[in-house]
This record gives C-alpha cells, sequence and structure tokens, in this order.
C-alpha cells in the first residue's frame, strides 16, 4: 500500500471565500463538489478565539488519565468517550490509532424525543473541567449556523430555492468530535491508521486541524493528496448522505490520516446532518431520463444507525438506542 501523501501546493484544494457574494460562493462550491468533494473555507465567520479555547479544551480532556476518560465511556445514544481499541473501520485493518470525545446535538430536559428515548436522543456526558461543557455549546452554536448558511449556498448551486434545505436542518444532527491521535511509530505496518481510508456517512463535515498535518484525501486520479492546514481556514467535504441527494453528481471522497510528525495531533470535526425523520431522496434537478437515480429513498436515521451498527463496538452488543 501506498502510504505517502503526494505533496503538493494548498490550491489544489479548494479555498472558497465565505465573505464573496452568493452566487459565486454557490459556483465554487458546486465545482470543488463535483470535482474532488473536500475544500477550504475562509471568512467563515467563526472566531478563532473559540476555536484556540475548543483546541485547549480538548488537549485537556486527553491529558486526563486513562480511567478518568473511560468514566465517560460512549452511551448507547453514542455520546462519549471511545477508546484508541473501539472503533474499526475495516475488518481487515488494525482499529483507527486514536480516541475521542463525543458531543452531539444538546437537548433540553423536556425535550420530548429525549423523554421518549428516540434512537440518538439522549444527553450528553460532560467531563468534569471548568468551562467545558460552555466552550462546545458555544462552539456547536456556532458550527451549526455555519452549516445552515453553507446549506443556502449549495441549494443555489443545485439549482433549488434557497431556503430548500432550511426544513431538513432546523433540528440537526450533529456530532462535534474531540479526535487525539498519539504519533505513530515508524515503520508502523501498512494496515495501521491514526483513521483508515472511508467516506462520512452524513451531509458535510466541517473539520478544525491543528498545524500537524496529515490528513489525506484520495483525488479522482487516485493519488493521496494532502489537505495541508491552513490558518483560518476549515475543512470541509462532502458526505454519503449528499451523494445520495445529488444523486453521486457531489462525491463523498474517501480520506484518512496517517500521523508521522513524530508529534501528537489533534483535529476537531464537526458532523452537520439532517434530523433523523428526513426523507434522503435524489434531489429533482439531479436526474433526468438519461440519469436516472441510482438509490433508494432512504430515512436518515435508519442509514445512519447502520452505519454506526457496523462500525462501533459498543453498538455489537446488543445496544439499540
Amino acid at each position: 500500500m501506498d502510504r505517502a501523501a503526494r505533496s503538493i501546493s494548498k490550491e489544489q484544494l479548494p479555498i472558497i471565500d465565505l465573505s464573496r457574494n452568493l452566487a459565486d460562493v454557490a459556483l465554487a462550491l458546486n465545482t470543488a463538489c463535483e470535482d474532488v468533494g473536500f475544500f477550504y473555507i475562509a471568512n467563515h465567520g467563526v472566531a478563532d478565539e473559540l476555536l484556540r479555547l475548543v483546541f485547549a479544551q480538548s488537549a485537556r480532556f486527553h491529558a486526563q488519565p486513562l480511567d478518568v476518560k473511560e468514566k465517560l465511556a460512549i452511551n448507547p445514544f453514542h455520546r462519549g468517550y471511545i477508546g484508541a481499541s473501539t472503533y474499526r473501520l475495516n475488518e481487515e485493518l488494525k482499529p483507527n490509532l486514536s480516541e475521542s470525545l463525543v458531543m452531539m446535538h444538546e437537548l433540553a430536559p423536556d425535550d420530548p424525543e429525549l423523554l421518549a428515548e428516540k434512537p440518538l436522543q439522549g444527553p450528553n456526558q460532560w467531563p468534569e473541567l471548568p468551562e467545558f461543557r460552555e466552550t462546545m455549546l458555544a462552539y456547536s452554536g456556532a458550527m451549526e449556523e455555519l452549516g445552515r448558511r453553507l446549506f443556502v449556498a449549495f441549494a443555489q448551486a443545485l439549482g433549488l430555492p434557497n431556503g430548500y434545505f432550511a426544513r431538513s436542518f432546523e433540528k440537526p444532527t450533529t456530532f462535534l468530535r474531540l479526535l487525539h491521535y498519539p504519533p505513530q511509530p515508524e515503520g508502523s505496518p501498512d494496515e495501521e491508521f491514526g483513521s483508515a481510508p472511508h467516506t462520512d456517512y452524513g451531509a458535510i463535515t466541517m473539520l478544525a486541524q491543528d498545524g500537524a498535518g496529515g490528513l489525506h484525501v484520495r483525488h479522482r486520479s487516485g493519488d493521496w493528496i494532502e489537505a495541508t492546514p491552513i490558518p483560518g481556514t476549515f475543512v470541509v467535504n462532502i458526505g454519503d448522505a449528499v451523494a445520495r441527494w445529488t444523486n453521486d453528481r457531489y462525491v463523498s471522497t474517501e480520506h484518512r490520516v496517517i500521523n508521522a510528525g513524530g508529534g501528537h495531533r489533534y483535529s476537531v470535526p464537526f458532523f452537520f446532518d439532517p434530523h433523523m425523520d428526513v426523507t434522503i431522496d435524489c434531489l429533482e434537478t439531479c436526474t433526468n431520463d438519461v440519469t436516472p437515480p441510482k438509490y433508494p429513498p432512504v430515512r436518515y436515521g435508519d442509514y445512519l444507525l447502520s452505519r454506526l451498527d457496523a462500525h462501533y463496538a459498543y453498538r455489537k452488543s446488543g445496544a439499540t438506542l
């Protein structure tokens, strides 16, 4: 297996400036999504200080003893700590060489879906660290707002009314994940990764990364290219749900992490997905007589649960929430 990513300039993954007018953003978004499914966004409006606090809190959490972190072991609502040996993307590969804390959308105590214990609708598990919860809730709110802004541009890019996706993301399914990748030893086997090659399940992922690098994207040519960290930007990628929505007009691209730089790597992906009850069906602007729909309609929650069940060890013990 070729573990080396081709060394390329940053510009080979497009940079989209969100301060430009909506028509320009939509055009750039459409080109990036049809070509590679990955792009940077600049001038996104999320405060640098908030990002600094998120990374600082992530480092504090992961610096705690393992037994402290394991008290927050991931629960049936998919919220909590995931150790390095419990997540495997492919049975032929070793478990990912990473650990993470997962928080999903925060629900009020009287939320009907929480009270009904619907799938994935449960309480987050918060570390006993000063201002941790407040920081993560502020960040999640900022990222939800950014996700909704992007889907206005997606709608225009796809020839749909600007508000087309608003109802799908009125109460989104979100995942905020604080990832820590320890250094990978030199000469580690080919089947060992910080994150093995995969595509994301949902709509879009908005990734904040530190300066360590290590994220690789598989270009249509088959080459692995580096998503080099660029200060002040997020890396955004299309997930499988948007690929299905657009009849594969937009590409859900395989990516991986190899933390070969000799230091620790921290990243913060925010997964912005539709409500569980939204039906993912081929958009009318993405099909015609020549290109019929490739996928049957699917309820997003059913699709998501099937993917989680396949990859997370805790869900193989009979848990169904």
